[in-house]
């Protein structure tokens, strides 16, 4: 067989694998159509008349502007509790003494002092929790999938609607402060901007200092509308350290005298914004869904009164998308087109001195505004995709129709609104609740149409079976043992099929300082620590890629060993003398001249019977995957396995034809110095 027929026919049943768990990835992971239809103030959301006082002021457009300005401070990672308060605890009981308790000791003080000017809120976070996909979260209000993960790394440009565009339209001037991932996603956006590397997780100080040295000559410049400051030293913190070291207790207290400094300086148009982008593990890690994971802080603080009343015992829950629409009406700006986020009602309500009616009629306006654009967005995204449930979309359209007739009825009769209000919320609040659940259950919905009905793994792998009779055949067995000595190599080097232990610091070896701008480097080095078992030994787990072709001296070896015994056994000595020219017979790889098409042969049938243990593997993992696809821990077990085991066989697939081209033209050199041997001997 020619060498050229050999890979290619290895290479077309690799594509035949990789055409089979791309059919099932279409119908497996989070699947989200990316709309980039925009709102305006030209279009309002829905019919029927605005709220009252929205026209004819400046600046007014769904709704009239509450604040002038916005202060967005972005901890990166500030889980729930780092922020929460610390009550005084019960006689008898000995004190919690944690290094990220109670640090942030000015947000308790602004509760207790100005409880109408303040809120606490516990972010609930959708995974997954990386810092690309929150980031995409809270400036468009959607859903981030579960594949884009995979670009953390190399974050691309956000092409959907979202709050940087609105406000950048509207002629805001939006600058920029800390993790230079914005400045993938909103290229030009801002109106200045000082942008520091994010990767190195290593440096916990460089970003947030030099923040702090543009931070506050920014703000009394007054040369801005929104100002937009991301730290990073706390995330940084949890990887290098985690959260219960005494570092975490630094950087959580130089952010408590960061937010301390803002207030003061905070003018009566300009609204306070700290949040985290999402928690963090007991390790400092993220990614995952888990409940440390998923809580998130988020504080406002306004230097007029907000709230109508004081802040609950136990901080409210609430969606982390909930933020988009509210900052967009809150700043009379339009709710960008694909939000499907539910408005912070209270933050409408007038204040501590605002009457009642005012306050529920002015939360009902906003949540109406907020419904309308949802309604407009699901009925162009089901019109453009039928990614949405039918059923359960028709039975929503239904709900906000009866809402919003409701709506318009109380506009028209406002003496009898006092009875008819709370109704009227709690259906609004009702129907954008079950749209966001309905996208959640839609989006993360395994359809399973799109897996082909019969995972074609096995098909190719019966290929596997068809055994070509030569000296050269690698037993089963042989193979089988190299398999379990990747699944040893890859869980002992301290590897494991889940993103929280992914090895992040491998990045910085040999690069103690960091990678300035450049992400490629890094996120090689981390792919190269995490699937170097699969190159090396191939996926989780199987036999090893590039060293794969040097099973076929298997047999020889084996030989080998059974020739010395004979030689060495005294009854032989006899049979040695009648047949002597046994000992002259060539061994091990000298054989390989005498059949060369017995060679090629066992090549492809080695590479065969790699890629069926492969295709055994992935096809095990897809079935799991199917089968428990409604299981509680799909996304932080089921999932990542799959992605693990579908990466992990496309690098060592590679390997494989790496390393059987990397024998060929081994044995192509030794075939050609052999002929020029045997023409030398002839003359």
């Amino acid at each position: 067989m020619q060498k050229a027929s050999v890979l290619l026919f290895l290479a077309w049943v690799c594509f035949l694998f990789y055409t089979g768990i791309t059919l099932f990835t279409s119908g497996f992971l989070l699947t989200r159509l990316e709309l980039t239809n925009h709102s305006s103030c030209q279009e309002p959301p829905g019919p029927g008349s605005l709220p009252p006082g929205s026209q004819g002021k400046p600046g007014a457009c769904w709704m009239s502007s509450r604040f002038s300005r916005v202060v967005l401070v972005l901890i990166d990672a500030l889980r729930f509790d780092f922020a929460q308060p610390q009550h005084s605890h019960a006689p008898g009981e000995p004190p919690v003494s944690l290094p990220f308790l109670g640090k942030l000791s000015s947000l308790k003080r602004i509760l207790e002092i100005q409880p109408h000017h303040a809120r606490l809120y516990r972010s609930q976070v959708d995974p997954p929790t990386t810092t690309m996909q929150r980031l995409k979260a809270l400036t468009t209000g959607s859903l981030p999938t579960f594949i884009d993960a995979g670009s953390n790394f190399a974050s691309h440009a956000i092409v959907e609607d979202n709050l940087i565009k609105q406000l950048t339209s509207a002629g805001r001037r939006v600058v920029f402060m800390g993790d230079d991932t914005w400045k993938d996603l909103f290229p030009g956006a801002f109106s200045k901007a000082f942008f520091f590397p994010s990767f190195n997780v290593r440096d916990l100080d460089t970003v947030d200092n030099g923040i702090l040295e543009h931070l506050y000559p920014t703000m009394d410049s007054g040369e801005w509308d929104v100002l937009i400051a991301h730290f990073l030293g706390v995330d940084h913190c949890g990887h290098k350290h985690g959260p219960h070291h005494p570092e975490m207790a630094k950087k959580l207290s130089q952010m408590d005298q960061v937010i301390q400094g803002l207030v003061e300086h905070l003018e009566n148009d300009t609204l306070l914004v700290v949040a985290g982008d999402h928690g963090m593990t007991m390790n400092g890690d993220h990614g995952g869904d888990s409940e440390l994971e998923v809580s998130a802080a988020l504080f406002l603080y306004s230097p007029t009164a907000l709230f109508p009343s004081t802040p609950p015992e136990e901080p409210e829950v609430i969606p982390q998308v909930s933020l988009v629409p509210t900052l967009a009406l809150l700043l009379g700006l339009p709710i960008p087109f694909g939000n499907i986020g539910e408005v912070m009602a209270e933050v409408f309500s007038g204040g501590e001195d605002s009457q009642p009616l005012s306050s529920a009629l002015a939360q009902a306006s906003a949540l109406h505004l907020n419904a309308q654009q949802v309604s407009r967005f699901l009925h162009t995204y089901s019109a453009a995709t039928e990614n949405l449930q039918a059923k359960k979309l028709h039975q929503l359209q239904k709900l906000f129709s009866k809402a919003s007739a409701d709506y318009q009825w109380l506009l028209q009769r406002p003496k009898g609104a006092e009875a008819t209000l709370p109704t009227v919320i709690a259906e609004l609040q009702q129907f954008l609740r079950g749209a966001r659940a309905m996208c959640i259950e839609s989006w993360a919905r395994f359809s399973l149409g799109g897996v082909p009905p019969h995972v074609p793994e096995l098909d190719r792998g019966s290929h596997a079976r068809r055994s070509w009779e030569g000296p050269f055949t690698v037993p089963w067995q042989a193979v089988s043992a190299w398999a379990l000595m990747a699944t040893q190599t890859f869980y002992s080097t301290g590897h494991q099929p889940v993103f929280p232990a992914i090895h992040w610091h491998a990045a910085f070896v040999g690069f103690p300082e960091g990678h300035g701008s450049c992400t490629w480097l890094p996120a090689l080095l981390v792919g190269a620590n995490t699937f170097a078992s699969h190159f090396l030994f191939a996926a989780i787990p199987s036999p090893e890629a590039v060293g794969c072709p040097l099973l076929l001296l298997w047999p020889f070896l084996c030989e080998s060993q059974g020739f010395r015994k004979r030689q060495q056994s005294p009854g032989n000595e006899a049979e040695a003398r009648v047949r002597p020219e046994e000992e002259e017979e060539p061994l091990m790889e000298m054989r390989l001249r005498d059949a060369p098409h017995h060679f090629y042969a066992a090549l492809l049938q080695l590479g065969l019977k790699y890629l069926f243990i492969l295709g055994v593997q992935i096809l095990a993992c897809t079935l799991a995957a199917s089968i428990l696809r409604r299981h509680l821990m799909v996304w932080k077990v089921f999932a990542p396995k799959f992605i693990f085991e579908a990466v992990g066989f496309i690098v060592s697939s590679v390997g494989l034809l790496l390393g059987i081209a990397l024998v060929m033209r081994v044995d192509g050199a030794v075939s050609s110095w052999f002929r020029q041997l045997f023409l030398a001997q002839q003359r």
